[in-house]
């Protein structure tokens, strides 16, 4: 079975061959982030599939943040290209979770911890963060966290 790096490397050879500007560019910026992973620190190493899921869901973070920003600057043509790429990116991660089902998966950590009032939040996080890691970002989980201790 091929791990997620060879087919990112499958998709720029593909996209290349095609012409696909931006989806070149995408994919090739995406790999030599997985690249410099793989360098950083002290002895070079293959990355899983999971840390590879990570590094393209970071990458289409930054897009999604330099979108905002873009579009808060009035560029509406660099928030756009931004905004391609992130989701050119998003084909490659997990289905993210709907706002129902998050709130479900944080209501039975708030209730399982037992949990109440917003100092209770670090609790609540350490059960949700390995139910929904991958499937839902950081911000919005520790907003319905949030949502539910205030409740």
């Amino acid at each position: 079975m091929k791990t997620l790096k060879q087919q990112l490397q499958e998709d720029l050879t593909a996209a290349i061959k095609a012409r696909d500007e931006l989806r070149s560019s995408t994919i090739r910026l995406t790999l030599s982030a997985v690249t410099s992973e793989e360098v950083a620190g002290k002895t070079k190493r293959e990355l899983s599939d999971d840390e590879v899921l990570k590094v393209i869901a970071r990458e289409a973070k930054k897009r999604r943040e330099a979108a905002t920003a873009f579009d808060a600057a009035g560029r509406v043509e660099s928030a756009a290209l931004e905004r391609a790429e992130g989701e050119l990116l998003d084909a490659y991660l997990p289905k993210q979770l709907g706002d129902e089902e998050l709130a479900a998966i944080v209501a039975a950590a708030v209730a399982e911890s037992g949990a109440s009032g917003p100092q209770a939040m670090g609790a609540v996080m350490k059960l949700v963060q390995p139910k929904v890691a991958g499937l839902a970002e950081g911000g919005r989980v520790a907003a319905a966290v949030k949502a539910a201790l205030l409740k």
